[in-house]
């Protein structure tokens, strides 16, 4: 009948209530427990549908691997991991593909349903949009920083949580609140995913970077070195387009932090972004209402709101 794209995801339309949202995401892995990578890698890639207002229904997982290097009762633990997920959410894996692959990786292929008039795509941002972040940045920052042992018990803990919490309420709320522009804050950072968002939607946007929520131990990371060379590549792609106002090299590098499995990124009416973030708060997380739109040609602007 029809097709789009959203920010990672293609949608085919149906009929008039019905259309599919197909997406493939996968990844190395990003913690050292293999129930936790399948459980992040799932969740992660089930996000792309909930970007998109849908509800993800069935799911292919996509597996690279190295019998030689790997047992397979690792990847054994992996595929529970993202079983769990797939219970959590409602969908279920109906098969895969393997590969040998020298490094691992794994994801899924997943298939979910939307109807078209709630369809929600970064292209949807509205002037007058407040704008809701439904999780906090820095995992990048920490899972580096996992990597070079500088990380606490605590700071790993708080990554792996978010990082594993479903974006399925956030996409409920966003629906509630009446959002047209929605993305989830993946690979490109909130900085890139947002750029992209006022570039598509033809507005500009003012992000309160006071008001962004950060995991414990990001600000302290990054002001110590320990950055991704995604976040910089992030962050040089920005540039152009951004007015960095007051804030600092820091503040800057952690709102282009990469991320993995981040939380969405919608916009609202006010009164119904706050709402929003209420609600979400209400949930356990950590949203916060980070920014405004205003008419515009894609540009960002770093400022407190007013």
């Amino acid at each position: 009948m029809g097709s789009a794209t959203g920010d990672d995801a293609a949608v085919w339309r149906l009929d008039d209530d019905r259309a599919l949202v197909v997406t493939a995401d996968f990844i190395t892995p990003v913690v050292d427990d293999p129930r936790d990578w399948g459980r992040i890698a799932a969740t992660n890639a089930v996000s792309d549908v909930y970007a998109m207002g849908g509800r993800p229904i069935l799911a292919l997982n996509l597996v690279g691997w190295n019998v030689d290097e790997l047992p397979t009762e690792v990847l054994g633990e992996v595929l529970a991991g993202a079983a769990e997920v797939g219970v959590e959410c409602g969908f279920v894996t109906v098969g895969g593909h393997t590969v040998d692959d020298p490094e691992p990786k794994f994801g899924l292929a997943v298939v979910g349903e939307v109807h078209p008039d709630r369809l929600l795509t970064n292209a949807g941002l509205r002037h007058g949009d407040d704008l809701v972040l439904t999780k906090p940045l820095g995992v990048g920052i920490i899972a580096t920083a996992v990597k070079r042992g500088l990380a606490n018990d605590e700071m790993a803990a708080a990554a792996v949580a978010s990082m594993t919490r479903s974006n399925a309420e956030a996409c409920a709320a966003a629906l509630a609140a009446g959002a047209r522009g929605a993305t989830d804050v993946t690979g490109f950072g909130l900085l890139g995913h947002l750029g992209r968002m006022a570039e598509e939607s033809g507005v500009d946007v003012v992000l309160d970077h006071g008001a962004v929520p950060l995991l414990p131990g990001a600000r302290d990371l990054a002001e110590g070195g320990c950055v991704p060379g995604g976040t910089m590549r992030n962050l040089e792609w920005v540039t152009e387009r951004l007015d960095r106002g007051d804030a600092d090299e820091v503040t800057v590098v952690l709102l282009a932090d990469a991320q993995t499995s981040g939380g969405l990124l919608f916009g609202a009416a006010p009164d119904d972004a706050a709402a929003a973030a209420e609600r979400l708060r209400a949930s356990g997380h950590e949203a916060a209402v980070v920014g405004r739109v205003t008419a515009g040609t894609g540009r960002l602007r770093l400022a407190p709101l007013t």
